[in-house]
């Protein structure tokens, strides 16, 4: 079957030469100190649009599917993983599904035009994988909300316009029923601050850079009662019926980030001279490309289909894991064989092959870890462990 159309040749070469030209010099210099997605390079992401990829026409987006914004966001990754990311700030970010038609108005409009980013917070501490374990509280306070607790790994938190929080608002009577009682909040602030009752510190990283990551602790935050998304005690279902495209979105930046490994070293192989003939002379560097490349297609072709699915709005839970797996588990293997055959110029920061490797050991652990992956697929095929 053949997923490409005319039409989707074109946003993938428009995104393709968007990156290289936009992107990849920007990553090149900011990436190995650290520094920051600069706002001219938002600004260029949301005349593009790439914001506003599947958001609907009403609400001033592209209107596209799942199938274009992991072409784009493939075509990005390849660049810099951590602008692929970005986009996802807009975009509907994850839990939007919920907003009541006001709240779509009032947000979903500015998101499309990159002028409202927001930062999902969900994890904890002691509340990764397991969600249920969620313990930060948000208590009823006349018509508004008090949060309070502590949270980890939100990323954009500071940037961000506003944060979509998952804090507990009641403890259901069954303990095994836990994902119950889970709720959505949408809490604005200022770009580049925190809101009020919000303290929090950037999380020292390995890679992911371009932005910052951050624990957060909540103190009496207060919430405006128009804070809440969906219904009350329904989270947990608003975020995980999020997750397919969530983790065909992460397929993508894992395949970006291995093609970027698979071409620097194919260009590598064909300059770099040993025993007075190009390293892509010898049949260990041609053989080990070869199956390089077959990997990054294999996955990719899963990812396509998965993204038909999710398009086609038929439920592919399974085979959306078996993406974010493959995809996340290849990147990995095949950003580690690109540095091999750079050598040891590949363990340095003059060649952009160490952050393919380190972005691409991050795919692996957020969006769900391969772990969580395999036990998805592994309950669709024998049945869920009695407790």
């Amino acid at each position: 079957m053949s997923y490409m159309t005319e039409e989707r040749r074109m946003i993938q070469d428009s995104a393709r030469e968007f990156a290289m030209k936009e992107v990849l010099p920007i990553a090149n210099k900011l990436d190995p100190v650290q520094g920051e997605i600069p706002m001219s390079l938002r600004d260029k992401l949301a005349e593009m649009g790439y914001f506003g990829i599947i958001i609907p026409q009403e609400y001033g987006g592209l209107g596209l599917g799942c199938f274009e914004y992991c072409l784009i966001t493939e075509e990005l990754s390849r660049a810099w993983m951590s602008v692929a990311s970005i986009v996802a700030r807009g975009n509907g970010l994850i839990g939007s599904r919920g907003m009541n038609e006001e709240q779509k108005k009032k947000y979903l409009t500015r998101m499309a035009r990159g002028e409202y980013l927001g930062a999902f917070s969900m994890s904890e501490p002691n509340a990764g994988s397991d969600v249920a374990n969620i313990s930060c509280r948000a208590k009823r306070d006349g018509e508004g909300w008090l949060l309070t607790g502590n949270k980890y790994w939100c990323t954009f938190a500071d940037g961000a316009d506003y944060l979509m929080v998952v804090a507990r608002t009641s403890e259901p009577p069954d303990p095994s029923r836990r994902h119950l009682g889970l709720s959505l909040f949408v809490i604005e602030k200022p770009r580049g601050t925190l809101p009020p009752g919000c303290q929090g510190s950037p999380i020292p990283k390995i890679g992911y850079f371009g932005w910052k990551t951050w624990e957060l602790a909540f103190d009496n935050c207060r919430l405006p009662p128009e804070s809440l998304v969906g219904e009350e005690g329904k989270a947990f279902y608003l975020v995980t019926q999020g997750l397919e495209k969530a983790r065909a979105h992460t397929a993508a930046r894992a395949i970006g980030l291995a093609r970027g490994g698979l071409e620097d070293a194919m260009a590598y192989a064909r300059e770099r001279v040993q025993f007075n003939q190009p390293i892509g002379d010898f049949q260990v560097t041609r053989f080990k490309l070869a199956r390089m490349a077959t990997d990054i297609e294999a996955a990719r072709q899963l990812m396509y289909f998965v993204c038909d699915e999710i398009d086609s709005k038929r439920r592919c839970d399974k085979e959306a894991a078996m993406a974010k797996l493959f995809a996340s588990e290849m990147a990995e293997r095949v950003t580690s064989e690109a540095l091999q055959i750079f050598g040891g110029a590949g363990y340095t920061k003059l060649h952009a092959v160490e952050r393919y490797w380190r972005d691409a050991r991050l795919t692996k652990i957020f969006e769900g870890t391969s772990e969580i992956q395999q036990r998805i697929i592994s309950d669709h095929l024998l049945g869920k462990l009695a407790k």
